[in-house]
């Protein structure tokens, strides 16, 4: 038997359990990491007012941060 995600937020494929997070994000240093962002919460943080060099875009490898404009860490 398996559940849908409408009802206990697990989906189950195979017999299998399937986890995701649609979001992650920490405050470190003054700086606001987004370690998973399925929801667009960079896009968000960014229309509240949060300027670019507060965001860290940690879902990506920190060579590849250098060439956003985004802060690096």
């Amino acid at each position: 038997m398996g559940f849908t995600v409408e009802r206990s937020h697990r989906t189950v494929c195979s017999k299998h359990l399937v986890h995701s997070c649609l979001i992650h994000i920490a405050i470190a240093d003054d700086k606001i990491w987004i370690h998973r962002d399925g929801t667009g919460v960079a896009g968000d943080l960014l229309a509240a007012g949060v300027p670019k060099d507060r965001i860290v875009l940690g879902f990506y490898h920190p060579d590849t941060r250098k060439i956003t404009d985004f802060a690096v860490c």
